[in-house]
């Protein structure tokens, strides 16, 4: 072990999420601000640690009862429910998937978690909606980013022609593709004013692809790796976050890094992290508990004013992200909320 403020530290974070989406993201960028301070970082539960934290469901929930067992304190960080699956059919494995990950992520929380971490305001209110408060102190920590990695500044190829629309997610397939359609009719509203093109960075199932119809060029670029999103955000004109209620996406807070404007609709978290004129959030236009039809109309004429003034917005998303985004910031608040009180 070592030092942490003159004591010797070891963090265990659970479960060891591997691939290019937003658990993954978290726990490689937050190993690396713990690293930064010397402090250890492992995996295993039955290491003795400082404190855990517990970034996704995990079936190994019988060694984290036995390590709380032991004094060491359990931090939950917690995602949002998975609700489209309620909502409309994406299949039986992604069902059961999704029902049994709530079913764990609730257990954790009401019965394992020392200290409970939410993502965003949205977060919490939707699980004390759901489930009711916590016991265990719960706060609100915004996902961070690296300011120096994730840059205006570097490597692009930005048309100067075409008004490039980017969407990246992890997964735009089955029952998650509706933001994909509300993208392309956006940019199809757009493309009366301006040559528009489309680039979707995620997961896309060949079903979709094919059912999609545009006016416009769509892109599909499948899974990008993580080290190529700095330059294909600053290639990009605006991005379109396509999750309907998104808890806190990652990818957001990247595009703002990036000096990318971020457009959408008033759902989910996107309005905490999207102000001022670091992109536009227009009003839903419907239901999306029930994946209504959003106003498209409306957001195309609020993304035509971000497509004029790039100047502007993407000095004010990059702006957005050096005051409330910082990587910094975010592992000393996990790091308050893990060592301290």
């Amino acid at each position: 072990m070592t030092e942490y403020n003159g004591w010797m530290k070891k963090i265990c974070i659970v479960p060891r999420v591997e691939g290019t989406g937003g658990m993954a993201s978290f726990r490689l960028k937050f190993e690396q601000g713990l690293r930064s301070r010397k402090i250890n970082v492992t995996h295993d539960l039955a290491e003795d640690s400082d404190a855990i934290l517990v970034i996704a469901g995990t079936r190994f929930l019988p060694q984290l009862w036995r390590a709380r067992q032991r004094g060491i304190r359990v931090v939950q960080r917690l995602d949002g429910v998975n609700w489209v699956q309620r909502v409309k059919w994406s299949g039986l494995k992604y069902t059961i998937r999704a029902e049994y990950g709530n079913f764990i992520l609730a257990f954790i929380r009401n019965f394992l978690a020392d200290r409970v971490v939410y993502q965003s305001q949205f977060i919490r209110q939707w699980w004390e909606d759901w489930h009711g408060a916590t016991k265990a102190p719960a706060t609100v920590i915004i996902n961070g980013v690296d300011l120096q990695t994730y840059s205006p500044a570097g490597e692009h190829e930005r048309p100067p022609d075409v008004k490039r629309m980017l969407l990246l997610e992890g997964s735009l397939a089955r029952g998650l593709n509706s933001g994909l359609f509300h993208a392309v009719s956006v940019a199809e509203k757009l493309s009366d004013r301006y040559l528009m093109e489309v680039v979707v960075a995620g997961r896309v199932d060949e079903a979709t692809q094919a059912q999609l119809q545009s006016k416009v060029p769509v892109k599909f670029l499948g899974t990008v790796p993580r080290a190529e999103i700095p330059k294909l955000a600053r290639s990009s004109h605006l991005m379109y976050c396509a999750e309907v209620n998104p808890p806190c996406p990652n990818s957001v807070i990247e595009a703002l890094a990036c000096g990318l404007p971020v457009i959408g609709f008033d759902s989910g978290a996107l309005k905490e992290l999207v102000t001022d004129d670091a992109g536009c959030i227009v009003p839903y236009g419907g239901n999306p508990w029930k994946l209504e039809m959003p106003d498209i109309s409306t957001l195309a004429q609020s993304a035509g004013e971000v497509l004029t003034k790039q100047d502007q917005f993407r000095a004010a998303a990059r702006k957005r992200a050096e005051s409330a985004f910082g990587l910094d910031q975010m592992v000393e608040s996990y790091l308050k909320v893990l060592l301290e009180g």
